[in-house]
């Protein structure tokens, strides 16, 4: 069972777009977020930001979100560390290459920030609940 969550890590590179998510999720959802402009910084703030779960815009410069994806993994502070992608690429094809990621959730831009904390939710309770066999 999973603790309620409680920390999120905004990583966009779009500067409004982090504000915006920013203000929804501390205002409207009542949690703790940081935002980080790129794959680099995210990979630095999860470094002593204990993140429940990290919100990962998908086409960033240099390092995109697929990208920061593998080097989480890849780190045993965050391989576990959920990551949902936050992406205007949200076409079949693209929700099935995600899923193979290994991705927790897909939240589609643009996004409503009254309905950003509950997407989020959705997103985490789908991580809490037991798998149907």
């Amino acid at each position: 069972m999973r603790a309620p969550l409680s920390k999120i890590l905004y990583v966009d590179d779009e500067r409004d777009v982090r504000v915006v998510a920013e203000i929804a999720l501390t205002r409207i959802g009542g949690y703790e977020v940081r935002v980080a402009a790129s794959g680099m910084e995210a990979l630095d703030t999860l470094r002593d930001f204990d993140a429940d779960l990290v919100l990962l815009d998908v086409v960033m410069p240099e390092m995109d979100g697929p990208e920061t994806l593998q080097a989480m993994r890849m780190n045993p502070a965050t391989a576990r560390l959920p990551v949902a992608f936050v992406t205007a690429r949200h076409q079949p094809r693209d929700l099935h290459r995600y899923r193979l990621l290994g991705i927790a959730g897909v939240i589609a831009k643009p996004f409503d920030p009254m309905s950003l904390p509950s997407q989020v939710l959705n997103v985490w309770d789908g991580l809490t609940r037991p798998a149907v066999s």
